[in-house]
């Protein structure tokens, strides 16, 4: 089995790259010794996208597997264009041809979008899978030329009888109404967290800013207008203005480089102008999800306008942090249910934001013990991901499972 990957083996600055890490520590839980082997696009030290600590821990993981690490030079600057793109699935194709040559059986997986154009690339003989977190459509609706390069691709894959698979029921609504994607080439694989899965930094523990201590407001991703950060400020403000008593926000809008960009920019801009009470965060940590523990926290807030799938539900889940609120817009409609785990919003209505923040705030001890149950009982029943890709495992390719004989080396 062959993994393609851009983000989540050197590090991680979103969600994607928390998924394909948890994705590839599944795949060594549940594949026999040596079957597995990683392309990475390569994040040179010294990157920002470069975490040490990180890397080396994934190395770690790899090795006590078996797996194999063919690192693609140059590749992370690959995913830049399409050209780079196209580039780098040509050189994942390459990789993967010597390996499917002495395998039996090959299972090529691509995780997320520079790799949607595998299928011409991908060696004869061999099973591919794709699985798209996002698509340029969703989260660049301009980007008329990466559109056509995604649908060109997907539809390769199609033809090829390749699979392509759906994190949520909104992305397999999205891909067969936007990208044509035929419903017969697309199979659920919906995300989800390693419900026993160790922490990535349990070392680095940051200190709770100082003026969090006694209370605070969680919200966190990058900073990128479709996360909605605008809107909870601005709802924030619609609830000082109505002499609601709100905590501290804690709003980590993170990249992994150092130098603060023009939407970090603009958010702090707004805070100013706002008067608000609240610390933003611009470096990224992976250590900042330690947070989601804290006794101080009030409330989580996914404030997004388009959100594929929404991650931080379910880590909140997981922590038995809450309540949760969302808006409801993409995956988090399957896993922030109003009032049954959390609370919803219109998507880039800071109104009905503000209305589902005070609902939180005010929400009565034993319903949040109510609604923390609900959302770890949704985690472990729906999203428990060594078990949905066991499950895909499973039906897409079963010979992958089946532990090689003693005497000779398994394929892999």
């Amino acid at each position: 089995m062959i993994v393609a990957l851009h983000e989540g083996f050197y590090g991680a600055s979103s969600g994607s790259g928390f998924s394909n890490r948890a994705f590839l520590t599944a795949l060594t839980r549940l594949l026999p010794p040596g079957r597995l082997t990683v392309v990475p696009a390569h994040i040179p030290a010294g990157h920002p996208g470069h975490d040490r600590q990180w890397a080396a821990q994934v190395h770690r993981m790899l090795d006590a597997a078996g797996a194999e690490i063919l690192p693609i030079p140059n590749g992370h600057a690959l995913t830049d264009s399409v050209r780079g793109s196209e580039n780098l699935c040509g050189l994942v194709g390459e990789e993967s041809d010597p390996i499917a040559a002495r395998s039996d059986r090959c299972l090529l997986i691509g995780l997320d979008v520079p790799f949607l154009g595998l299928a011409p690339y991908t060696p004869k003989g061999v099973d591919l899978l794709l699985v798209p977190r996002s698509t340029a459509a969703l989260a660049h609706p301009e980007d008329k030329e990466r559109i056509r390069w995604e649908r060109a691709g997907l539809a390769s894959a199609a033809n090829r009888g390749s699979r392509i698979g759906a994190i949520s029921r909104h992305m397999n609504e999205h891909l067969k109404l936007t990208y044509k994607v035929p419903a017969t080439a697309i199979v659920d694989l919906p995300n989800g967290l390693l419900l026993q899965e160790e922490p990535h930094h349990p070392a680095a523990i940051l200190p709770l800013p100082l003026r969090a201590r006694g209370g605070f407001l969680f919200a966190l991703g990058r900073p990128v207008p479709e996360k909605g950060f605008q809107d909870l400020l601005y709802a924030l403000q619609i609830l000082r203005d109505q002499h609601v008593r709100v905590p501290h926000l804690v709003l980590a809008a993170t990249t992994p480089g150092q130098r603060e960009n023009r939407d970090q920019a603009h958010l702090a801009s707004t805070i100013g102008e706002l008067g608000l009470d609240a610390t933003l965060l611009t470096h990224f940590s992976p250590a900042i999800r330690s947070w989601l523990h804290s006794p101080a926290l009030r409330a989580v807030v996914v404030p997004s306008r388009k959100e594929p799938f929404g991650r931080i539900p379910l880590e909140a889940f997981a922590a038995q942090a809450g309540p949760v609120v969302a808006t409801r817009t993409g995956g988090l409609l399957q896993t922030v249910l109003e009032g049954q785990t959390g609370f919803s919003a219109a998507p880039g209505d800071p109104t009905s934001l503000a209305a589902a923040i005070q609902r939180a705030l005010t929400v009565m001890p034993r319903d949040r013990i109510r609604l923390v149950r609900a959302g770890t009982a949704l985690l472990t029943q729906r999203h428990d991901y060594l078990a949905t890709i066991g499950s895909l495992l499973a039906e897409q390719a079963p010979w992958a499972l089946v532990p090689a004989p003693a005497t000779i080396g398994g394929p892999r």
